[in-house]
């Protein structure tokens, strides 16, 4: 073989290596740059909700730690089921994203199954958990149970008769009561609204006397002396219910029920991407004014790592899955 041929053929022996007996370092070398345009955060309800307001914070900051404009993109309807199907069937590349409300996404999979255009386990590719806004149980301040050990022994001395409102049908609200009566033996009547705006107005007026709701539509009414705070549905206080006990402190030991928010990209989104995108949000989750911003609105800010969201959003659903089986839970 002639000297002058050992460069060439050499080099093609690298590409070879590269290409074939190093796929993790090949896929470096020739992924382009990312994000190449513009992150589309899509946000599954309309504009002034929750998941709207944190996604709207996040993608502020996203856009700076990416360098690329990340924009908000409202897309309401079947109960956050429309943008969140989107998503799972859009193109796997990092330039659209979910800001998931997560508890209400498993619900709706484990409730309505194979009409809900996404499986929650196997259609996305999790980022990270960023907040979770705690749930509260609030009574009518008629109602006389001071506690919760003392809202359980009126519902058991009345079997059926108390009530307990809920934003809907198949809502995180509906189920935290219904996983309240299987943990506490009780048996309440629910009543189901439409959103949680009426449901308190029709607590705070006494037309029904319970519910477990979420600490920023609860505590103004609270504060107020309007309704009365028994428990929080959390594992740890409140910071913003300074004074009310947890459910376990309250002797409903595992009783934890909040609504979980995180960023997810379609299944099949390279890990490069992923890891990206999750570091930048490690950062934002960490940054004062985010969290200051969030805890205004009820929500508890916090970043997970990629296996942990994932991990999270599993335990998420089997606990849902297994309550709507065991209770027998349908919506028409």
């Amino acid at each position: 073989m002639r000297p002058s041929l050992l460069p060439a053929i050499a080099g093609a022996l690298t590409a070879a290596l590269l290409l074939s007996g190093a796929p993790g370092r090949a896929q470096s070398v020739l992924t382009p740059a990312y994000p190449t345009k513009t992150i589309r955060l899509v946000v599954p309800y309309p504009p002034g909700g929750a998941t709207d307001v944190i996604g709207r914070i996040i993608a502020q900051k996203l856009s700076g730690e990416m360098g690329h404009q990340v924009v908000v993109d409202n897309r309401s309807g079947a109960a956050g089921s429309i943008g969140a199907g989107m998503v799972a069937n859009g193109a796997a590349d990092g330039h659209t994203l979910l800001m998931g409300a997560l508890t209400s996404h498993s619900i709706n999979s484990a409730l309505y199954g194979k009409t809900v255009p996404f499986d929650i386990e196997k259609s996305f590719a999790p980022i990270a958990i960023v907040a979770k806004v705690p749930l509260v149980f609030v009574v009518n301040p008629e109602v006389k149970a001071s506690t919760l050990s003392e809202l359980v022994e009126l519902a058991r001395a009345h079997p059926g008769t108390l009530t307990f409102a809920s934003a809907g049908n198949g809502s995180p609200q509906h189920l935290a009561g219904e996983l309240f009566q299987r943990m506490a033996n009780v048996r309440m009547l629910h009543v189901p609204y439409k959103g949680s705006g009426p449901a308190m107005v029709d607590l705070i007026g006494g037309q029904v006397q319970t519910m477990i709701e979420t600490a920023p539509a609860a505590q103004p009414h609270v504060r107020a002396g309007k309704l009365r705070a028994l428990a929080t549905a959390t594992r740890e206080p409140v910071p913003t219910l300074p004074n009310v006990p947890t459910a376990a402190e309250s002797g409903l030991e595992g009783f934890e029920v909040s609504s979980m928010f995180g960023v997810v990209a379609p299944a099949g989104t390279p890990e490069a991407v992923i890891a990206k995108l999750s570091n930048a949000l490690k950062s934002i989750m960490a940054m004062s004014d985010v969290k200051e911003q969030l805890l205004e609105q009820g929500a508890l800010a916090g970043w997970t790592t990629v296996e942990d969201a994932q991990a999270a959003i599993r335990d998420e659903s089997s606990k849902w899955k297994k309550l709507i089986k065991e209770a027998r839970i349908q919506v028409e």
